[in-house]
């Protein structure tokens, strides 16, 4: 067995984009990686926050046939999570880039997402859909979600691209809150701690906020690490 496999390369608008397969010795199993550039955008070592994103978002509605918007596909950690649960009926997935999604369409990237019938996997911007009304849905315009679930930049203030900033102001996200149902969570993953500031934004626009610290072991620099993930909701009386 090749202990290191370059299973894709593409140079797209972003960038140089690499998948590959490698073994690594300290956790004895094959991790794969994808690389934009130089920055490493998921590994499939360290998919704990990741999950708890999308376990969360879920976990925190009532109800079933949930409808769920997630943007960021990455190794689909996320998204799976969010389908591991019988009370979602439908499941969006926007990514900028074409590549990844292709990538799992073709089972480079293992986990059979794209094979759900309830999920769909939708190549766009999804900052610049978000401030576009029904983009998500353009046969139904005026379609909310019971959840929107966020894994793009590193955190709030280490973005992939400075464009994406204003998605972070109390601006930005009103423009998420319109896209929820009453009672809808909004669900954002980071790399960093707990940003205060940003906690005060999300506080402007939807109650029930907090910031969970997710913790997970991290044997490549013999520590714990952490990853937060950011939850509001929207007010149980906001207009339908």
């Amino acid at each position: 067995m090749a202990r290191f496999q370059e299973l894709d390369w593409r140079r797209t608008q972003l960038g140089e984009l690499v998948l590959r397969r490698r073994w690594d010795p300290a956790f004895e199993r094959d991790v794969i990686e994808i690389k934009l550039n130089d920055e490493f955008l998921m590994s499939s070592l360290f998919t704990v926050a990741e999950v708890e994103l999308g376990r969360l978002a879920v976990e925190e509605l009532p109800g079933d046939g949930l409808d769920v918007v997630v943007g960021g596909l990455g190794l689909g950690c996320t998204a799976q999570a969010v389908l591991d649960s019988p009370r979602v009926g439908s499941l969006t997935v926007v990514d900028a880039l074409a590549e990844v999604i292709e990538w799992h369409r073709d089972g480079l990237i293992p986990g059979g997402l794209a094979q759900d019938p309830r999920c769909r996997l939708v190549h766009g911007d999804f900052f610049a859909m978000v401030r576009t009304p029904g983009a998500f849905d353009p046969e139904a315009p005026g379609r909310r979600f019971d959840a929107v679930a966020v894994d793009i930049d590193h955190s709030p203030r280490h973005l992939l691209h400075p464009g994406n900033a204003d998605f972070y102001e109390p601006a930005g996200l009103r423009c998420v809150r319109e896209l929820l149902r009453p009672g809808g969570v909004f669900a954002l993953w980071s790399n960093d701690p707990p940003e205060p500031e940003f906690t005060a934004a999300l506080g402007e626009v939807f109650t029930d906020v907090r910031a969970e610290v997710v913790s997970f072991a991290n044997p490549l620099q013999d520590r714990e690490a952490t990853n937060t993930v950011y939850l509001g909701r929207t007010p149980a009386g906001d207009r339908p």
